[in-house]
């Protein structure tokens, strides 16, 4: 089967998970680069004799070929690829995740993936200084060389993009839907800048909307991919909470930008900071916890939103 095709119909295989390909291919060590790029060509047949969820053994053997087909169209004319867990260049802290997802579709630079990264995060509600924080903190760590990833939502998500975009560093946007759509639509055109100075990723199939489902998902995977996770702006209930709360699983640092007690956007970074959080208030702060520079070259400050 030729290889694109065969990775098309394992990024639609329902259930398919990265435990499943290293299960039958590499004894279960889960270790990105295990294989070569190249699938071996019987790897449908060694999936369908081991141990798989029923959805999922059903779609590999009697996959829509329609569909697929209308996915290689898609990715053929939109530069789109398709990357999977066993690939020299998928990004190892995806493979942490349990479960980790078997393939990732991407738009862009892939290189972008292999650079440290922070997550940005917080309220679509955003305020103007939450935006404008979000903004400053992305721009200085993007100069300083980490590539900032978030989820291309309105708010302190957009502001975090925008920021490493004009330092002129990477950014990587973690889409909740395929990436034949841009969710908002609002944000196409940073969608568009995004390629050309980054990367778009989804697990989610070309031709899938915005779903109630797919945004917990989201979130989980920028908690991965971040080497700390920074929570600029967030109500005490906010979705943007569940990515610091898969960081902290996978023991990566969580930082969080303080706020006045008055003011109910602010109040799940405080409750973050009091469950152990770090607090920021510059961007050099997350660098030296990072190991990226020493915080007495810090020279700029960041209010706090």
């Amino acid at each position: 089967m030729e290889p694109t095709r065969l990775r098309a119909i394992l990024a639609r295989a329902p259930g398919l998970v990265a435990s499943h390909l290293f299960a039958c291919l590499t004894g279960g060590e889960a270790v990105a680069g295990a294989l070569p790029p190249q699938l071996p060509q019987d790897l449908l047949p060694t999936l369908l004799s081991s141990p798989l969820p029923a959805r999922t053994k059903a779609w590999l053997e009697g996959c829509n070929h329609n569909l697929i087909d209308s996915d290689l169209r898609w990715i053929e004319a939109n530069d789109c690829q398709i990357m999977c867990c066993l690939d020299p260049a998928f990004p190892p802290a995806l493979v942490q995740l349990q479960p980790a997802p078997a393939m990732l579709y991407v738009r862009g630079s892939r290189l972008s993936l292999s650079a440290p990264q922070l997550a940005i995060v917080g309220s679509r509600q955003a305020t103007a200084a939450g935006k404008d924080t979000a903004h400053r903190f992305a721009a200085e760590l993007a100069q300083a060389g980490l590539a900032i990833t978030s989820g291309l939502a309105v708010g302190i998500d957009t502001a975090a993009h925008e920021g490493a975009l004009a330092a002129g560093g990477h950014t990587i946007a973690v889409c909740a839907t395929g990436l034949d759509r841009v969710y908002p639509a609002d944000n196409a055109g940073l969608a568009a800048r995004i390629r050309a100075q980054g990367c778009l990723i989804s697990v989610f199939a070309p031709g899938t909307g915005p779903r109630p489902h797919h945004f917990p998902v989201r979130n989980r995977l920028i908690g991965a991919l971040g080497a700390g996770t920074l929570v600029v702006e967030a109500a005490a209930d906010s979705g943007s909470l569940i990515t610091p709360r898969h960081a902290r699983q996978l023991n990566r640092p969580v930082f969080a930008v303080p706020g006045s007690i008055r003011d109910p956007q602010a109040r799940g970074c405080n409750q973050l900071i009091r469950s152990g959080a770090i607090l920021v208030q510059q961007s050099c702060e997350i660098l030296q916890d990072l190991h990226i520079v020493d915080i007495n070259q810090c020279i700029t400050g960041i209010p706090a939103a």
